[in-house]
């Protein structure tokens, strides 16, 4: 999957990563607008979109405060249809 900008900034050891599609075709100031969102969400420590696939996102999120679903509810909230792909 190595198609992403750069890979997240290493945070604590608990912090994981995962792949969320997201089915709706989001401009690049839409892009950034959820990338904000998300990352203000507690527990999320970073979200990137895929440059070549921006249907992907990159969301990295502390496992001890947040479970993939809490990121997909995260993703969700924002009124995306998302879906979770996997781990990194």
């Amino acid at each position: 999957m190595n198609l992403v900008a750069e890979h997240l900034p290493h945070q604590a050891k608990s912090a994981v990563e995962v792949v969320v599609y997201i089915s709706k075709d989001l401009g690049e100031e839409q892009q950034d607008l959820v990338v904000s969102a998300l990352e203000k969400t507690n527990g999320i420590v970073g979200a990137e979109f895929c440059l070549t696939r921006k249907h992907l996102v990159l969301a990295k999120y502390d496992k001890n405060i947040l479970s993939s679903q809490d990121v997909l509810k995260s993703f969700n909230s924002l009124n995306l249809d998302a879906k979770l792909i996997g781990p990194i």
